[in-house]
């Protein structure tokens, strides 16, 4: 009996949003969600999380350490609009108040198997000098509404931002019935990640 050919893809990812540098800052949590196309659909898992308060390690790292974990499911149709996960780490300033501290936003890896990303991280500048200042006194520092725009590339061009920290990611990434839609992604399609991928050109 011939069975149907699948009409849809799933990718599967988990990992932990593992530990981030801020030489500057101490005390900080981190957000994170999924940024992903109209094709897209999440069957399980969660899209978006916040981890606890960390405070830096006592070693010459000076890491702060989340292991913030991840897990989701999705399904599409078609490659497009690849997911993308959005980072915001947050932090209190002189006065208390929780101010943001870093964006970035990376592609959940294509192929399948264990990835490990260290995303660069940035922050909205202000204008001037007096907006600056003004921000500062009033802690009320400049951030998105929204920070899903950080995955998009409309009006970015315009935003004035500045590098500050990075954040390090580990993702275990499995894909199921992509090549049977005609996607290649490099290694075999798996439904596990247990043992090696393997070699490139070996008969499959």
């Amino acid at each position: 009996m011939m069975t149907a050919s699948p009409s849809v893809f799933l990718l599967m990812v988990n990992g932990q949003v593992e530990s981030a540098q801020f030489p500057e800052y101490d005390d900080l949590f981190c957000k994170y969600c999924f940024v992903y196309g109209q094709d897209w659909v999440p069957t399980a898992g969660l899209e978006e999380g916040i981890s606890q308060i960390t405070s830096k390690s006592q070693d010459v790292r000076q890491a702060l350490v989340w292991n913030l974990p991840i897990d989701v499911t999705f399904k599409s149709t078609n490659p497009y609009g690849w997911p993308q996960i959005v980072l915001s780490v947050y932090g209190p300033d002189v006065f208390g108040n929780d101010v943001v501290r870093g964006y970035g936003a990376v592609h959940v890896p294509f192929s399948p198997g264990r990835h490990k990303r260290t995303i660069p991280m940035f922050v909205p500048e202000s204008t001037s000098i007096l907006q600056k200042f003004t921000s500062w006194f009033m802690g009320r520092r400049p951030e998105y509404t929204d920070p899903k725009v950080v995955a998009q590339g409309e009006g970015r061009e315009v935003t004035r931002v500045r590098s500050q920290g990075f954040v390090t990611l580990l993702f275990n990434v499995v894909t199921k019935d992509m090549r049977k839609l005609g996607y290649d992604t490099g290694p075999a399609d798996t439904q596990g990640v247990s043992g090696p991928s393997p070699p490139q050109g070996f008969p499959q």
